[in-house]
C-alpha cells in the first residue's frame, strides 16, 4: 500500500490498525535542538482520544504516546522521530456479524476491491483511528510554530443545520475548550449537544463543519505551481477520515461577489504592506502574505449507524445488516485536533522549505 507518507522537508510516515497491537509513525525532518514538551504531546493527544464524554465513542484508548527514537535528554537530535501507540481497548467481535458484508460508505469494498483483503475489524488502515498518529506529529509541528509566534485554532462551527454565525474575529476562541463539543459560542454549543445527543439516541449520525484560522504566518509561504500553500492544505484536511470539502477565505461564498467587491486592497499604515479585507484568506498567488489564514473543513455523517440496513456480502448478495460497538455519533469534537494537527504539518513544512529559497528568510530555527 503506498500513501503512507505526508509531507516533504518536514513528513510524517504512519502505519498500524485500529484493532492491531499497536499504531505508529516516523517523523523526518525535525530540526535538531527543539525542546518535546510530552505533557503538551499528551495534552493534544487527550484532545482527540476516544471516551473523552458521552457524545463520543466509548471505547476506551490511554493513547500513551511512547517515542522509539530521534529525541535524546528531552531534545531531538535531527534524526527520524520514530513512535507508537499501542491499542489497548479493542473489541474485534462487534465486527464478526459482518466480516463478510460491505457497510454503506465505507471502506469495505473498494479496500477488498482493490487489494484483494480487508481487515473487518474497524476498517483496518481505513479507520480513523491512524489519526492519532497526525496528532503526535502535529503537537511536535506546534511546538516549532509556537516558537515563530505562529498559532493555529480551530473549532466546530456548524453541526447540522446548527451553526454560528459569527466569523472567528467576533468569537471569543479561549472558549472552545470550556464545552465537549468544542465550540466557542456556549449557547450554541449546548444546542449542538442536544442535538448529537439526539441524534445518538436513535442510532443515528449527524455531520458538520469545523473553521480553523493560522495566526502569525509570515508572508512568503507556499510554493508555485503545484505546491500552492491552500491546495495543501486542501490535500491535508481531505486526507482526514469523513471530509467531504474544504474552503479557504471567502470560499464559496465569495463566487457571489463582484470583483470589486471581493479584491482586497492593499494599504500601507506606517509603511508596513497589509490589505483592508482579507477575502484572500491570508493566501494569494499560492503564497501567504502575512495575513491571517483562514478555512473551514466540511464532515460527513458517520457511516456506521446503530440501525438496519441494506447493503450486499461478498457474494454480491442482498443482505440486511446493523452496526454494532462503539462509534461516534459525530465526529467533529474529536476531529478538531485532528484538523489543527495536519495544518500544523503544512505550515511546518513550508516553513522549512521557504529556507531554500531566501537565506535570510528564517535566519534560525531556534
Amino acid at each position: 500500500m503506498a500513501g503512507n507518507t505526508f509531507g516533504k522537508l518536514f513528513s510524517l510516515t504512519t502505519f498500524g490498525e485500529s484493532h492491531g497491537v499497536a499504531l505508529g509513525g516516523i517523523i523526518d525532518g525535525c530540526p535538531s535542538g527543539l525542546l518535546i514538551d510530552l505533557d503538551f504531546i499528551q495534552h493534544e493527544l487527550d484532545r482527540r482520544k476516544p471516551g473523552q464524554s458521552h457524545i463520543v465513542t466509548q471505547r476506551k484508548e490511554g493513547d500513551q504516546v511512547e517515542f522509539l527514537s530521534g529525541i535524546f535528554e528531552g531534545k531531538t537530535t535531527g534524526t527520524s522521530i520514530g513512535f507508537i501507540i499501542r491499542n489497548e481497548n479493542q473489541k474485534s467481535s462487534d465486527y464478526e456479524h459482518n466480516k463478510d458484508v460491505y457497510r454503506p460508505s465505507h471502506a469495505d469494498y473498494t479496500y477488498d476491491a482493490k487489494y484483494g483483503i480487508r481487515d473487518h475489524r474497524g476498517g483496518g488502515r481505513s479507520s480513523a483511528r491512524e489519526t492519532v498518529c497526525r496528532v503526535v506529529a502535529g503537537a511536535i509541528a506546534k511546538l516549532i510554530l509556537k516558537k515563530h509566534g505562529i498559532a493555529i485554532t480551530a473549532y466546530t462551527s456548524q453541526v447540522g443545520a446548527l451553526k454560528l454565525n459569527a466569523d472567528y474575529q467576533h468569537l471569543d476562541l479561549t472558549k472552545i475548550e470550556t464545552n465537549i463539543v468544542r465550540c466557542p459560542d456556549p449557547v450554541i454549543a449546548e444546542e449542538m449537544i442536544q442535538k448529537i445527543e439526539q441524534v445518538r439516541k436513535a442510532g443515528d449520525t449527524i455531520g458538520g463543519v469545523i473553521s480553523c484560522v493560522i495566526t502569525g504566518t509570515p508572508l512568503g509561504l507556499g510554493e508555485p505551481v503545484f505546491d500552492k500553500l491552500h491546495a495543501d492544505l486542501g490535500k491535508a484536511m481531505l486526507t482526514i477520515n469523513a471530509v467531504k470539502g474544504f474552503e479557504y477565505g471567502s470560499g464559496f461564498e465569495g463566487s457571489k461577489l463582484m470583483g470589486s467587491e471581493h479584491n482586497d486592497a492593499f494599504i500601507a499604515p506606517n509603511n508596513k504592506i497589509t490589505v483592508k479585507t482579507n477575502h484572500s484568506g491570508g493566501i494569494q498567488g499560492g503564497i501567504s502574505n502575512g495575513e491571517d489564514i483562514y478555512f473551514r473543513v466540511a464532515f460527513k455523517p458517520v457511516a456506521t449507524l446503530i440501525q438496519k440496513q441494506m447493503t450486499v456480502n461478498s457474494k454480491g448478495e442482498e443482505v440486511e445488516m446493523m452496526g454494532k460497538g462503539r462509534h461516534d455519533p459525530c465526529v467533529l469534537p474529536r476531529a478538531v485536533p485532528i484538523v489543527e494537527a495536519m495544518a500544523a504539518l503544512v505550515v511546518v513544512d513550508h516553513l522549512l522549505r521557504a529556507n531554500t529559497v531566501k537565506m535570510d528568510f528564517i535566519k534560525s530555527i531556534f
